[in-house]
């Protein structure tokens, strides 16, 4: 493919050293039989490997400089690539699926890499497993432990939702232009059924998430003020006066059967 300068609006860093798309490779294992979706492919550092493993590909490409390429690509494969030009915010990926499972892979851009990556995972049902690059910084807290010092909202709803595996890091010299960060490798397996024994309102486990996080510095007690009370905590056997990176999942879980019992719907 054509070279093509990294757009800094796109948050463009493309991949290039080989060595990496060889680790990056072999961790996929991609097979001739599997459906894969490969999102961000850029100048096809993936692409042309995966391609080479024998699946069928689907690309999300939102640059409009690098479709005619990846489309004189596609037009060589005999349907094996199809490319869609289109945002990956936006992608309906259980469209692309039909009654298949996908696989996921990519260099997610930083700028968006949190927000698609719940994204996805609303999307999960139709998903089989995800590899992606990202900011090493955000896959420590996707992977991360509770009370340890990244562990926050992402965590929690990643670990809710898939099993969360960091295979390895990729230094800033693997891309053009180079990231001021370094990256890692992260794989990503939706979970059959919540690693905890309850089962809760999905919903309301979302949103007792994001209130418990909104204001870090503050005790569970004084964030979730307009939610639960005193008793709540107490039947959930949760201590107030803990803060919300101190709780795992299970406790989530409990406080979301209490704030289920105090708000019956979730609006």
């Amino acid at each position: 493919m054509r070279e093509q300068q990294p757009k800094k609006r796109l948050g463009q860093h493309f991949l290039h050293a080989p060595g990496i798309i060889d680790r990056i490779i072999a961790a996929i294992a991609a097979r001739p039989d599997e459906h894969l979706v490969e999102i961000g492919p850029g100048r096809g550092a993936i692409t042309l490997p995966l391609l080479a493993c024998g699946p069928t590909l689907d690309v999300i490409e939102f640059d409009r400089d690098l479709i005619t390429d990846l489309q004189a690509l596609a037009n060589t494969t005999n349907g094996r690539l199809r490319v869609h030009h289109e945002d990956a915010l936006a992608a309906d990926l259980c469209a692309i699926a039909g009654e298949e499972k996908l696989r996921v892979v990519g260099n997610l851009p930083y700028n968006i890499s949190t927000p698609l990556l719940f994204r996805l995972i609303e999307q999960r049902a139709c998903i089989q497993d995800m590899h992606f690059m990202l900011q090493k910084e955000v896959v420590e807290r996707m992977v991360c432990p509770p009370g340890s010092r990244e562990y926050g909202r992402l965590s929690v709803m990643v670990q809710y939702h898939c099993e969360a595996q960091r295979l390895f890091t990729i230094g800033p010299g693997a891309f053009n232009p180079p990231p001021k960060v370094e990256s890692a490798f992260v794989r990503l397996i939706p979970r059959a059924h919540p690693p905890f024994a309850h089962t809760v309102d999905e919903r309301t486990f979302a949103d007792v998430v994001r209130m418990a996080f909104s204001q870090r510095r503050k005790t569970l007690r004084n964030a979730m003020k307009s939610w639960l009370e005193k008793d709540d905590f107490t039947d959930a056997g949760i201590d107030p006066g803990l803060r919300a990176e101190q709780l795992g999942l299970e406790e989530f879980a409990r406080l979301t059967l209490a704030a289920k019992r105090r708000k019956p719907t979730s609006d």
